[in-house]
């Protein structure tokens, strides 16, 4: 059976075996590469483990070390036979052993990105190391660990305790996180704090991540998982992700994160999202959207739209008109149902500003409602097209760009 190196020889920041040990002026020893990174990379003035200032930078080669640790191999080479069981995989060996001390000594090292990192690839594929990871108490390990991070990212624009956070995320999303246990675990503010930073602005990665862990939530919470969290922190991240040009992928869930925020909220915090600039980012979604993004968007904006505030902002918009009718018979029957909505609720929900009308012929979207009129839709879609052209037709007739072959059909509406 394969031998763990003894800790002494583990570098302090990487926590693998040294290949060139060298000692710093505190008299700790550090993997030359490790250490080299830490000063002329990072920057850094102290000595890693201790935090120390250092007054010198010479790095004085542990020769002593290097030959133990050389010797140290050497025997477990020639330990090593052919015929010899194959040794548990590391992730095995971590989850069952060492897991616990691992987790502790996770939140006691200043290394703790190198030191996520490594736990991540002793979990990767390891359905059991992470059922153990969940057991022993990892969520609320990392869990604090996120919170520190993002407390000294904050406080000193520190990139390595950013980095940190990411790292955490790294480990946390390919957990199954389908039980009640680990629900409660992740929605607490600790968790979902840092989670939503990253949403924000993480690397592309991290956001990834971030996004995975509350798509899983989303989805697999039965009762509304919105109360334990900061809903307006979470709008907000998942907006600005959507106006930063996100992959397809990220987009993909976070539309559908908002979809099942906006489907569980009512009146208050939907006229928030508004005031986040849900109607400015998803207008411009529209504007350049494939046809899953298209519904996901208007299905968001007839939700606001129910609202006064989801009303007033769209009808200011300036390409709001023009981007929802652009979808009317066009990406789909869905999106045309969905865009016919948004329309009605705007113009006929209430009273509707002079700018929205004239917006509906500019773009064309009298003509579509038309058009709709004359083919086979969905009695619903029809009934609304009926009363925007009943209601407002006298408005538009009055357009001497109109054409006249559509005035005569307003005429006959009305």
């Amino acid at each position: 059976m394969a031998m763990d190196p003894p800790p002494l020889f583990l570098c302090p920041i990487s926590m693998e075996l040294m290949e060139d040990p060298v000692t710093v002026a505190t008299g700790v020893t550090y993997d030359r590469r490790s250490i080299e990174r830490w000063f002329f990379k990072y920057g850094k003035t102290t000595c890693p483990a201790t935090m120390q200032r250092l007054s010198s930078f010479d790095l004085t080669p542990n020769h002593t070390l290097k030959r133990v640790i050389s010797s140290w191999l050497d025997r477990a080479s020639s330990s090593s036979t052919a015929d010899a069981p194959a040794p548990a995989p590391a992730s095995h060996v971590m989850a069952r052993d060492r897991l616990p001390s691992v987790l502790a000594g996770i939140e006691e090292t200043p290394f703790k990105a190198t030191a996520l990192k490594n736990l991540k690839s002793c979990m990767a594929g390891d359905e059991a190391a992470r059922d153990d990871f969940v057991a022993c108490g990892g969520i609320q390990v990392l869990g604090r660990i996120m919170t520190q991070a993002l407390a000294e990212s904050c406080a000193g624009g520190d990139f390595s305790a950013f980095q940190t956070c990411e790292e955490a995320a790294a480990v946390l999303a390919p957990l199954p996180l389908s039980d009640d246990a680990s629900m409660e675990l992740l929605l607490k503010p600790e968790c979902m704090r840092p989670v939503s930073v990253l949403v924000q602005r993480g690397s592309a990665e991290a956001r990834l991540h971030a996004m995975s862990m509350i798509s899983k939530i989303s989805r697999a919470s039965v009762g509304d998982w919105t109360l334990e969290v900061d809903v307006d922190d979470m709008v907000r991240a998942l907006l600005e992700l959507l106006s930063d040009g996100a992959s397809a992928k990220l987009t993909s869930r976070a539309l559908d994160v908002l979809l099942d925020v906006t489907a569980r909220s009512r009146g208050a915090r939907r006229a928030k999202a508004v005031e986040l600039g849900a109607v400015h980012v998803l207008v411009e979604l529209l504007l350049e959207a494939d046809r899953h993004v298209a519904e996901r968007s208007l299905l968001l904006l007839k939700r606001i739209c129910k609202c006064p505030e989801g009303r007033l902002a769209f009808s200011e918009h300036a390409l709001a008109v023009a981007a929802v009718a652009r979808a009317v018979l066009r990406v789909s029957g869905l999106a045309t149902r969905l865009a016919v909505n948004v329309l009605w609720l705007v113009a006929c929900a209430a009273a509707p500003a002079e700018r929205v009308l004239d917006d509906m012929v500019v773009s064309g979207a009298v003509a579509k409602l038309l058009a709709l009129m004359q083919m086979e839709s969905s009695p619903s879609t029809k009934d609304k097209a009926a009363k925007m052209l009943r209601a407002h037709g006298a408005f538009w007739r009055q357009y001497p760009c109109f054409p006249t072959d559509l005035k005569d059909h307003l005429k006959f509406l009305n």
